[in-house]
């Protein structure tokens, strides 16, 4: 009879977002409950932008940026415990966020102005737009920080594949995040293409007609939440060695999803 893999060694908690980042998990509920202002804003101003609600972008980021830094508060639990208060490690959030805040002021202001936030033509835009990139890479660089210290923690009590689950998620998210996302920046545009009725997926956005590279950049971004699921679920169901096995499987083909996703963009082909 094949033995299944032991418990979670380590009982992920929410009260531990509250000590083992608690910088990141302030800011995740702060970013949750902007919407609030944000959605009335949504409501109160009739503007359009490029046929969208002109708060509609700065609501997006919101709930996307909330849920990174929630994620990442709740995944600090199984950094290594040497790493998770040092006075670098606070700092290091502390940077983090500052660039998340400059991040919003921009998207935000820019919606107040009614202009693009985004390939942004105007002398300021394209004056900022590079700075903007920096301080986005900087700010993911947070998920490949905590994948690269989850991966080097020794501790016995983190599940091998727990362990690979999470790190290779977080890392996936930065690389792939980064090729998508530079990619998405270096041309005039999320498309590919010229559509001609604009038609474009429900709720997603993303066009039926040419490629669009916000497909591959959203898939990126939720290799964080994705594969560390797959691990959860084949650490509990499966023998520790076929789960490990299971999780690498995982990882590999999230990958290939996404960079399919990205390369049917390129070719100026929608996703669906």
């Amino acid at each position: 009879m094949t033995a299944l893999a032991p418990s979670l060694p380590r009982t992920p908690t929410l009260t531990q977002m509250l000590t083992d980042a608690l910088l990141f998990t302030k800011a995740g509920l702060l970013l949750a409950l902007l919407l609030i202002p944000t959605f009335a804003a949504h409501q109160i101003d009739p503007r359009l932008f490029q046929g969208g609600g002109i708060w509609i972008k700065p609501i997006k980021f919101q709930i996307s940026l909330s849920l990174y830094l929630l994620t990442l508060a709740f995944f600090a639990q199984w950094l290594p415990d040497a790493a998770r208060h040092t006075r670098r490690m606070r700092a290091y959030q502390i940077v983090v966020l500052l660039c998340i805040a400059a991040e919003m002021v921009w998207i935000a202001g820019a919606a107040a102005l009614g202009t693009a936030s985004h390939f942004n033509t105007t002398p300021v835009g394209q004056m900022i737009y590079p700075f903007m990139g920096l301080l986005a890479v900087t700010l993911t660089s947070a998920a490949l920080i905590w994948g690269i210290l989850i991966a080097r923690n020794p501790s016995p009590a983190v599940s091998p594949t727990l362990r690979r689950g999470l790190s290779s998620g977080l890392i996936l998210t930065f690389v792939l995040t980064v090729i998508s996302a530079g990619t998405m920046a270096s041309q005039p545009g999320h498309l590919i293409g010229q559509p001609l009725t604009g038609e474009t997926l429900w709720l997603l956005g993303w066009s039926r007609e040419v490629g669009d590279l916000r497909a591959a950049h959203l898939l990126a971004t939720h290799a964080m939440h994705v594969i560390p699921a797959a691990a959860l679920m084949a650490h509990l169901s499966l023998a520790p060695t076929t789960a490990l096995r299971a999780t690498t499987l995982a990882a590999l083909g999230f990958t290939a999803l996404t960079t399919w996703a990205f390369v049917t963009a390129l070719r100026g082909l929608p996703l669906i």
